[in-house]
């Protein structure tokens, strides 16, 4: 077999996997069974190679993406519950909807983010040049996952008990995209503290994307990441919260959320790449702290002092610590120095004990 090394992110970290493919009835213990043996895979690929990217079992290749292009550009293909990626073009930029709610919910979910990047932050799509949004959408059958591969996105179905359509879930959307984003900035290697904040700036600006197409204010959103995808019979309210982390879900199926929101919570382990998806908890909740001393839209002041910390970030290793300072750095250049902006950041940060 053919294999190609790409990035690989997905939304369903690897202990939540592990939950299931103990708890979960046959069909979902050989899903996530298979899921935790290709994250292994991966994991020993980041190893060995010391860069971000993955071993992609499926050797066919992706489609030619269009030139980068001045403005928005989208390519949803429905991959027909295959592996193989793309798939079959179903819409492109201007088409009208095409009744299919993953292929419509995907069109529309990538024009929130471009639109939030672009009005914003000035930054023309995710690698700030025009890079054509591609999705794939029915992808495997029954599928409970989400991933951006380093050059597209791939949505599962869910299989109606656990996970429902990963498509329903702007925040998702946004937060795979935003992967992207980070990847193209010179990227955060996927491990341990610098892992974590990979994920954290994904949930940050994945929670923008959702709170800013709803036109919420800090104190109106609920900040949880998932909340649409999990299955009707799940005790639980989203996949994450960051205004809460730890308290996202407690189900037989799932497990129990274990995100720490402080530093003396930080989960010191080798799996999900040295905690990648859990101790992003910490520097998520120093985030929405953030947001709520500002008030207001967090995408706007909030989030520019997060988007122009990652893009002065000159050090893929960054720790907790080192971003955290220069996101109070960044609060005092935009706001001035001794600003009450500049004392909000730095308190959010001094309350997770980062700082």
């Amino acid at each position: 077999m053919n294999h190609r090394f790409r990035c690989m992110h997905c939304i369903i970290p690897p202990h939540m996997m592990d939950s299931i493919s103990v708890n979960g009835d046959a069909a979902q213990r050989k899903w996530a069974t298979s899921a935790l043996r290709e994250d292994e895979d991966l994991r020993v690929a980041r190893n060995a190679l010391h860069v971000d990217a993955t071993p992609d079992a499926v050797a066919a290749p992706l489609a030619a993406a269009p030139p980068a292009t001045p403005g928005l550009y989208r390519e949803v293909f429905d991959g027909g519950s295959r592996a193989t990626l793309p798939g079959n073009l179903v819409r492109r930029e201007g088409d009208p909807p095409t009744g299919d709610d993953a292929v419509d919910e995907a069109y529309d979910g990538a024009g929130c983010t471009y639109n939030l990047y672009n009005d914003e932050y000035n930054r023309n799509s995710l690698d700030g040049a025009g890079m054509a949004l591609v999705s794939t959408v029915h992808h495997r059958r029954q599928y409970n996952n989400a991933f951006w591969n380093g050059q597209q996105m791939a949505y599962g179905d869910g299989d109606g008990q656990i996970f429902t359509r990963f498509t329903q879930s702007l925040a998702v959307v946004g937060h795979e995209l935003s992967h992207g984003m980070v990847h193209h900035e010179g990227g955060l290697v996927y491990s341990h503290q610098s892992g974590a904040l990979n994920e954290h700036v994904a949930d940050v600006f994945g929670m923008l994307v959702d709170q800013r197409e709803q036109g919420q204010e800090a104190h109106e959103s609920d900040w949880l990441i998932g909340r649409e995808i999990l299955g009707p019979n799940i005790n639980g309210d989203a996949l994450r919260t960051m205004r809460a982390p730890g308290t996202a879900y407690s189900d037989p199926v799932l497990g129990q959320d274990i995100q720490p929101y402080h530093m003396r919570g930080l989960v010191r382990t080798q799996q999900d790449n040295g905690g990648v998806h859990i101790n992003s908890g910490i520097p998520n909740h120093a985030f929405y702290l953030v947001a709520q001393y500002f008030g207001g839209r967090a995408w706007e002041a909030p989030g520019q002092i997060w988007y122009q910390a990652l893009v002065a970030l000159n050090n893929r290793f960054a720790q907790f610590t080192e971003f955290a300072d220069l996101t109070v750095q960044t609060a005092r250049k935009i706001h001035g120095a001794g600003s009450a902006e500049e004392g909000y950041v730095r308190r959010a940060w001094r309350l997770v004990d980062v700082l």
